[in-house]
């Protein structure tokens, strides 16, 4: 029995008696105090003693205290000497208690039956719980205790004995000489002896489970028995419950809830108080070195000068048990949860107010007070709300949106002012949208455009409302509620400027609306420029570059001479993220990348706004532009934003990118179709050589479904045509090459700058023994390529057209683009392949040695980038000409791109992978797959090598530069 396993650690107590007890068969009595915490086993200990003496032919007299024995006098002495007690013989020797006495006669006829008892043979007499016995029946026993030393009687008395809030009352031994008392204190049950209650009952059960158990006992034999009760009443056809439950509520029929009540019941009101207040902080209000004592103690309306006596006489208990971080907490939460049960709602609800004014009274930090706050009633200050929002965007910067959304929504149950609950309103409806992807949140960006405040908060409001039902497909709705705001805006005329730019940004969707925006737009601007404010026109830019009427240059000095113009702050990400777009598709990559960090820089990714996203799209463009397929791949949000999205969930996540769902392997992206970063991780595991991966992508989306008519889903249709070519499928490629371009076309977007589909269908149509068509298509691509006149449009359109075209014709025409291409530099993606042609054209015209340098160089340059495809397409034009080796796998500091440099250097510096992320804006993932490919690269395994392989490559350039030099003054000697 698992008893027994607790009575093998009383063995000392057991002795103890049993050795007094042969003292007083000699007739040398005294008294044992048996003292102990409540459930520490004393009862079980006293039903052992009095076994142990009747086995031994003593005499026992047995009586239990209890609390209604307080109020009647000698309740204890009479309940021992009963007339059922007396043996034979003894007949009249018990007091009548109908006899009229006083208390002191009384108690000297209940002597004179206890001595007659013992003195016809040894007697063991044997009272518990000492501590609930009446006044006089105490007094008794301490009189009967100074006078048997001379008689053949032991008197065991167990005693309540443990730390609580309210000072202990004088225990039965306090006026006795120590000679006359044997005291032994009951320790916890050890760990030990713990387990081995639980392997009584559980033999099979696994260490965890024990363990478990044990810690939930908290060192009582009476909770530890009480749960496996429990336990034992969960067993199902021999099967232990999964795990030990954390809440009472798991637990049936509930001897561990209610052993638990009965040992707070024992403790006092005040000590309740405490241990349940405890349990409601749960850690809360004891960081940054505050102590939890008078945060307890205000909890519990008690004196704070006991409150750590308590604590440490509970450590010791093991009931309860410091975390990591030495913060007192109960050993398990199922314990934690039965103390904290006993409490009503409105007192829980009522302590936890208490705790997050004293924490905030004493300055903890904002997410501790916040979290008893939201346990709390309204408090109805100031001081609440600005702790719950602070706590909040702590949330939100750790990318912990779901505690953001819970802390915003506590906040609203508090009163505030309009234009304050217009932002709540704003942030918590743009974190419910981003998390569901459905109507959620709308009601709440509803409920803000219509609170009264300043004119910004309203048009904020407005802008987030229309993001959220654009996002929906419903672009009429969000169109209608920003035009719904002029009435409002009559007096700021900047504002509503805003207005039809946002207006145009969301009509994407929708390709009337859109046209309508931006007829608006232009017809505008055309009669008064000033009527549509720098983003407006900043955005009709863009529109004729797509368009195909306009070049470059122009388009970058229009959009310079923008920029500089004073602009409202709401206006300005408007004008950010639309100069950055043009600066990306103008080659302008450095200055595209820095207009989307400042544009980043002033936006909050909680907060729904349609340039948020525009410029995450914008730095995946210039990322995939650089060849920077691993920080595409990395993380899709990295790619659009190295940072700047919010994690999954996040409103940086938008159009169904949740963190990895568009990872094979994960779960599949969200029904509102793909999206721009979709498109180009598709494109980047086809040029990494993972097509498989790619293809898996591409089938999770099923566009035949899909009613989207917006830009992104044109990209993806490119994407898709590029796996497919890639595949060996130009048909298939070429059907959504083609309906990518009926699509744009449509949308009035026919330069190459945005998709370059023709050059690509032409590509398709020469495998599919289409030349003629192939011609028509990639003459086109130049012809609007040179419109726009950057080296990307026009290089790629110049290498299709020379591979369409062949013969002398076409190796000038491949001759060209590769010269085109390498005089901008910034993009290798386009170099790459016009070399590989320049290659093939050479080998096609019989000049094979020729075509090694350029198909060799095409082979280094992808392998710097990572591009398999290409170094493969590569390797394989080399051996059609008839190389006999191929390319040279790049290896050590030359293989290393920039970026490879950069991250290797600072972490050879010392610096931690995130740290390397903050201070280059990259995703953590990012950084990891750099390293991992400079690992390769450098022929090392692990970080502790980089600062050697780069100190030997610095003593290397050292060496060759002092030779250099050397080599220089021995020249000039001569």
């Amino acid at each position: 029995m698992c008893e027994l396993a607790a009575l093998r650690e009383r063995r000392a107590a057991l002795d103890l008696v049993a050795a007094e007890a042969d003292r007083a068969r000699a007739g040398s009595g005294r008294l044992v105090l048996l003292r102990g915490a409540t459930g520490t086993g004393r009862t079980a200990l006293m039903e052992a003693v009095a076994e142990q003496a009747s086995a031994q032919g003593t005499r026992v007299l047995r009586a239990r205290c209890s609390p209604e024995d307080t109020g009647v006098s000698f309740a204890a002495a009479l309940r021992l000497l009963s007339p059922g007690a007396e043996p034979a013989g003894h007949a009249g020797r018990f007091p009548d208690a109908s006899d009229v006495m006083d208390d002191r006669t009384f108690a000297a006829r209940l002597w004179q039956t206890l001595y007659s008892f013992a003195a016809d043979a040894p007697l063991l007499v044997a009272v518990d719980d000492v501590h609930f016995a009446d006044e006089l029946s105490r007094r008794w026993l301490v009189e009967a205790a100074r006078r048997i030393d001379r008689l053949p009687l032991l008197l065991v008395v167990t005693e309540r004995s443990q730390y609580d809030i309210d000072p202990p009352s004088a225990g039965l031994a306090h006026a006795l000489s120590p000679t006359l008392v044997r005291t032994h204190t009951l320790a916890p049950l050890s760990t030990d002896g713990a387990t081995q209650m639980v392997r009584a009952d559980f033999g099979d059960a696994s260490p965890d489970w024990v363990e478990d158990c044990v810690r939930a006992g908290g060192g009582s034999p009476l909770l530890l028995r009480a749960l496996l009760d429990d336990l034992r009443a969960e067993e199902r056809d021999g099967t232990l419950p999964e795990s030990v439950p954390d809440t009472c509520a798991a637990l049936y029929p509930g001897a561990y809830q209610a052993a638990v009540s009965w040992w707070l019941d024992s403790a006092g009101q005040a000590t309740a108080g405490v241990a349940r207040a405890l349990a409601a902080l749960d850690g809360d209000g004891m960081e940054d070195g505050h102590g939890p004592a008078e945060l307890l103690a205000r909890m519990a309306g008690v004196d704070s000068a006991r409150v750590p006596g308590w604590l440490t006489a509970m450590t010791r208990l093991r009931l309860l048990r410091p975390d990591p971080e030495g913060r007192p907490g109960y050993a398990h939460p199922l314990l934690r949860d039965a103390v904290l049960s006993g409490w009503s709602s409105v007192r829980r609800q009522a302590a936890h107010r208490t705790a997050a004014e004293t924490m905030q009274r004493r300055g903890d930090r904002a997410e501790p007070v916040a979290r008893q706050l939201l346990r709390a009633p309204v408090v109805g200050l100031a001081w609440a709300v600005g702790v719950l929002l602070d706590a909040a965007a702590l949330a939100l910067r750790d990318a912990r949106t779901d505690d953001a959304q819970v802390l915003l929504r506590r906040a609203l149950d508090e009163p505030m002012p309009a234009a304050r609950r217009a932002t709540v309103l704003i942030e918590l409806g743009s974190l419910e949208f981003a998390a569901a992807r459905s109507s959620a949140g709308i009601p709440r960006l509803a409920e803000a455009t219509r609170l009264p405040g300043a004119a910004q908060d309203r048009v904020r409001a407005a802008v987030a409302l229309g993001t959220a039902l654009a996002r929906q497909g419903e672009t009429r709705a969000a169109v209608d509620v920003l035009r719904g705001q002029d009435e409002h805006l009559t007096d700021h005329p900047d504002l509503a400027r805003l207005l039809p730019t946002a207006s145009a940004l969301l009509s994407d969707h929708d390709r009337s609306i859109r046209e309508e925006a931006y007829r608006w737009l232009s017809e505008t601007a055309e009669l008064s420029p000033e009527a549509v404010g720098p983003a407006g026109r900043t955005l009709l830019v863009r529109y004729e570059a797509t368009a195909g009427r306009i070049s470059a240059d122009a388009a970058m000095r229009r959009t310079r001479a923008l920029l500089a113009e004073p602009v409202d702050p709401l206006a300005e990400p408007f004008l950010l993220g639309t100069a950055a777009a043009v600066a990306q598709w103008a080659d302008e990559l450095d200055e595209a990348e820095r207009l989307v960090r400042r544009g980043l820089a002033g936006q909050r990714p909680s907060l729904l706004h349609p340039m948020h996203l525009a410029l995450l799209n914008v730095r995946a463009d210039i990322t995939a532009a650089r060849g920077g397929y691993g920080e595409l791949l990395a993380d899709p949000e990295a790619g659009a934003g190295a940072g700047a999205g919010m994690g999954a969930g996040g409103a940086g996540g938008d159009e169904g990118i949740t963190g990895r769902t568009w990872w094979p392997g994960g779960s599949r992206p969200q029904p509102s179709g793909p999206a721009n970063v979709h498109a180009h991780a598709v494109i980047a595991l086809v040029e990494t050589g993972r097509t498989q991966e790619a293809a898996r992508l591409a089938d999770a989306f099923d566009l035949g479904r899909t009613r989207d008519d917006s830009w992104e889903l044109n990209r993806f249709l490119y994407a898709r045509g590029v796996l497919r070519a890639a595949c060996g499928d130009p048909a298939g490629a070429l059907d959504d090459f083609l309906e990518c371009g009926r699509r744009q076309t449509a949308r009035e977007v026919v330069s190459p700058v945005v998709t370059p589909w023709r050059s690509a269908a032409a590509e398709c149509r020469l495998a599919l023994g289409e030349p003629r068509d192939a011609l028509d298509m990639a003459g086109e691509e130049l012809r609007l390529a040179l419109v726009w006149n950057t080296p990307r449009p026009v290089g790629r359109a110049l290498r299709v057209l020379g591979t369409a075209t062949g013969g002398r014709r076409g190796l000038e025409l491949a001759d060209r683009a590769v010269r085109t291409l390498r005089d901008d530099g910034a993009v290798v993606t386009e170099l790459i392949p016009a070399l590989i042609a320049q290659g093939r054209q050479l080998v096609a015209a019989g000049e094979r040695a020729r075509a090694r340098d350029p198909l060799r160089e095409a082979a280094e340059r992808a392998e710097r980038l990572g591009a398999v495809r290409l170094r493969a397409l590569a390797e394989e034009a080399l051996r059609e000409g008839g190389s006999r080796r191929a390319a040279t796998a790049l290896t050590g500091w030359e293989a290393l791109t920039g970026s490879e440099r950069r991250i290797a250097a600072l972490a050879a510096d010392g610096r931690t992978n995130a740290e390397i992320a903050e201070l280059l804006h990259l995703a953590r993932r990012t950084v990891e797959t750099h390293l991992t490919s400079t690992y390769r690269k450098l022929g090392i395994r692990r970080r502790a090598e980089l600062a050697t392989a780069l100190a030997e490559r610095s003593a290397e350039a050292a060496g060759t530069a002092g030779e250099a030099e050397v080599t220089g003054a021995g020249d000039q000697g001569t």
